[in-house]
């Protein structure tokens, strides 16, 4: 159990049997009564987002998950295959319900895997990610507007849109929250 108060961003919660992560928490102090926290939570199940209020004295159940750093090895059509560096314990993370992550892995990175109940349940992206442009169109010098951009591909076949001098085998730093380039990365 965990109190209100003592809940922050990335916290398991149980509710209703699923395990939910806290991803927004605002605490509101109101001018009289006890203090609460407004949780939104994302199912790690099925991604559905959830709103709570809890009176930040109040006891929640928290979800008892097991975090493990692995690494990323490949993709076939049904999982995404993970080991354990440590244990050498092989991960098969069903692909169905987390497609949306393929564009994100790349081969020999590491990833936390939060595992409950003996499955995995989710795959923690970083929050930004370098990643390798594979192709790019090129632009003519003076077709520029303040600001352009172009859509790229990078190797693992994200599309993201990038300021027109970004070129083929660059390194772009990208927001795997949005989606969005954030710049451009020189070794």
């Amino acid at each position: 159990m965990i109190r209100g108060v003592d809940i922050v961003k990335g916290t398991y919660l149980l509710q209703k049997g699923t395990p939910f992560v806290v991803v927004e928490r605002e605490f509101h102090t109101p001018g009289k009564g006890t203090a609460i926290a407004r949780v939104k939570m994302k199912s790690l199940k099925d991604g559905s987002v959830l709103s709570l209020t809890i009176p930040t004295q109040q006891e929640v159940e928290d979800a008892e998950v097991d975090v493990r750093n692995c690494q990323y090895q490949y993709a076939d059509a049904d999982n995404y295959h993970f080991m354990d560096g440590e244990s050498y314990e092989q991960y098969d993370v069903p692909v169905a319900g987390m497609e949306n992550k393929r564009y994100y892995l790349k081969e020999g990175e590491n990833y936390d895997l939060t595992i409950w109940e003996g499955s995995v349940i989710d795959i923690r992206i970083p929050y930004k990610v370098v990643f390798t442009v594979a192709e790019s169109e090129n632009y003519v010098k003076g077709d520029t507007v303040s600001g352009a951009t172009k859509p790229v591909v990078t190797e693992t076949g994200l599309t993201v849109r990038v300021p027109l001098f970004i070129k083929q085998d660059e390194k772009i730093l990208v927001n795997t929250e949005t989606n969005e380039y954030v710049e451009r990365v020189t070794q």
